[in-house]
């Protein structure tokens, strides 16, 4: 059994590359922001709310992730969710963040691309320093259409240069990535690094799909483990996984995460990394995520750090900042 803690862990420097920020509000902000803007919630109180977090799988969980994005309103609204997830991504010993976000739940309800825009982009500016990086992810739904995946391309365009990457997510079934070809080709085109959810519900050929669309990284990507061919082309490629265990046991992706495959994914030399993807809703941030897969799976020191390494190496951060990343873990693993 390991021997691994929860305190040496929180004290590591760390990666959260896969985390939405719709998906990072606390049932107490998520009333706090409801009462803001003179709305009013289905659920009597955040522990009611808390208590509906109980999840068949992916569609039943966005269906509640959807109609709590209804609370976040104006630019002030996006800025302090932000900022709040800064924050807690701070206490939890994360060194750079990449927050995904969706503006198509926002814009087809008149809210302006700008107050999306300016809010998170705001929050992330205050929040950086030495020690600290973050950035965005501009995030398309996948079922809805390719046209409207260009439009929000076209959308955030004015806040190309703050932009990390360009990904897509939402319910996989019936919508492969080669669907959204043409509009990766694009945002490729435009300079933009891309990944793409693949391989949470759908199935290892979707996995499949996202490295022949030539994206950089994978969200989830967990599917490929069906396919050992594709686990050592992945290895061989050096293509990323952002791999969310808990999210992935929480939507019964996994019977447990005992039989999760992140461990043997990583001994095959796949490049995983450990997120959290919607942390309030799956009940564990990163750390908490490294903690139960070490005693899940019985994880050594050495694969613990290779995972924080992993993350390191796939973020989307300028050279010096990614050696001063890698610099920071060997410190903290000598002292």
């Amino acid at each position: 059994m390991t021997e691994i803690t929860e305190a040496f862990l929180r004290a590591l420097p760390k990666t959260d590359l896969h985390m939405h920020l719709e998906g990072s509000l606390e049932p107490e902000t998520m009333f706090m922001l409801a009462q803001r803007n003179g709305l009013t919630l289905r659920w009597p109180s955040p522990e009611a709310l808390r208590a509906a977090y109980a999840f068949r799988d992916l569609p039943d969980f966005l269906a509640l992730y959807f109609e709590a994005c209804a609370v976040l309103c104006s630019e002030r609204d996006f800025h302090d969710a932000t900022a709040a997830y800064l924050r807690r991504a701070r206490q939890d010993g994360v060194a750079h963040a990449e927050i995904f976000f969706g503006p198509q739940s926002f814009t087809e309800r008149g809210i302006p691309v700008a107050a999306m825009m300016d809010g998170i982009l705001g929050a992330i500016a205050e929040a950086e320093d030495a020690a600290f990086s973050a950035g965005l992810l501009v995030s398309v739904h996948r079922h809805r259409s390719e046209e409207a995946a260009f439009e929000v391309l076209r959308a955030v365009e004015p806040w190309s240069d703050r932009i990390l990457g360009i990904g897509m997510g939402g319910a996989e079934i019936g919508n492969p990535p080669m669907k959204f070809a043409r509009f990766f080709r694009a945002a490729q085109d435009a300079g933009f690094p891309t990944m793409v959810h693949a391989g949470e519900e759908g199935p290892a050929a979707y996995v499949r799909d996202a490295l022949d669309l030539d994206v950089q990284r994978i969200d989830h990507g967990v599917a490929a483990a069906a396919d050992p061919a594709l686990v050592a082309d992945l290895a061989a490629r050096g293509v990323p996984l952002t791999v969310c265990p808990l999210s992935n046991l929480r939507l019964n992706v996994v019977p447990s995460l005992a039989a999760h495959p992140l461990a043997s994914l990583l001994r095959a030399g796949v490049r995983v990394t450990v997120n959290s993807d919607d942390p309030p809703y799956f009940g564990g941030w990163v750390t908490e995520n490294l903690l139960a897969c070490a005693q899940a799976m019985d994880l050594s020191r050495a694969e613990i750090v290779q995972l924080l390494r992993n993350g390191f190496d796939a973020a989307f951060v300028p050279e010096p900042r990614r050696a001063a990343l890698h610099a920071q873990l060997e410190a903290s693993l000598a002292g």
